[in-house]
């Protein structure tokens, strides 16, 4: 069982036992601060029910500011402990950061497994960031749909960068829907370890659409064969 809330900037004093994952990044105390001072909503925690320590988190955002044709929802970091996975806790993550990407109408909340999806999302059906390690198994209790899409950003689609050998991230994003829609050579080059692998270097830019992207311009079929530089990714 646990409780989902605000990111707060204390919590990088309670988020160690996430971040001993070896999949996961730990940035200087300002990196994170500058998300909760620019997207507060998009920044949230998961903590045991009985204790204050943070057992899982999103940091997230939306770039470049609308009307920009590339305006979209980005996962920064997404890690679970392990004694919080199989809580279907990744899959929560998502469908918020989703909803808040979107007009309001995807992503929350994840649907349940006992039930089948809707129609126009099993239609659309196809397919952790670095440092996701979360279970896709949903959680029984679901949080309940928002009433409205007044806080949603309506952008074309959501994205996340994984490293290559990141199997299980990349399977558990692929079961969400997202898709590889390019492979960045040494986009972790300076994060890598002793004799690391190019799959370890590069990273695969994964991308699910949004309601807005009604003709898929901004997802492909063949990602995983389209290489490019960091410099192209940032340009």
């Amino acid at each position: 069982m646990s409780i989902l809330r605000p990111f707060d900037a204390t919590d990088v004093l309670r988020f160690h036992s996430v971040n001993a994952d070896p999949w996961t990044a730990t940035y200087h105390n300002g990196y994170y601060a500058s998300y909760l001072a620019q997207w507060p909503d998009w920044c949230i925690a998961a903590q045991p029910a009985f204790g204050d320590s943070v057992g899982a988190y999103m940091i997230a955002k939306h770039e470049p500011p609308a009307p920009d044709p590339q305006h979209h929802g980005h996962l920064t970091a997404l890690s679970i402990s392990p004694a919080m996975r199989g809580l279907g806790l990744a899959r929560v993550f998502m469908a918020m950061l989703e909803r808040l990407s979107s007009d309001g109408s995807a992503g929350w909340p994840a649907p349940s497994p006992l039930s089948p999806p809707p129609p126009a999302a099993a239609a659309a059906e196809g397919a952790p960031a670095e440092g996701a390690n979360g279970n896709s198994t949903p959680d029984a209790d679901e949080p309940p749909q928002a009433p409205d899409g007044t806080d949603c950003v309506d952008a074309f689609f959501v994205d996340l960068f994984v490293r290559c050998n990141n199997h299980r991230a990349t399977e558990m994003y692929e079961k969400l829907g997202y898709s590889v829609f390019r492979r960045v050579v040494d986009y972790y080059t300076g994060m890598e370890g002793v004799g690391s692998s190019r799959d370890e270097l590069d990273g695969f830019d994964m991308r699910k659409s949004m309601p807005k992207d009604t003709a898929g311009r901004y997802v492909r079929a063949n990602g995983r064969d389209i290489l490019v530089s960091p410099d192209q990714v940032w340009a």
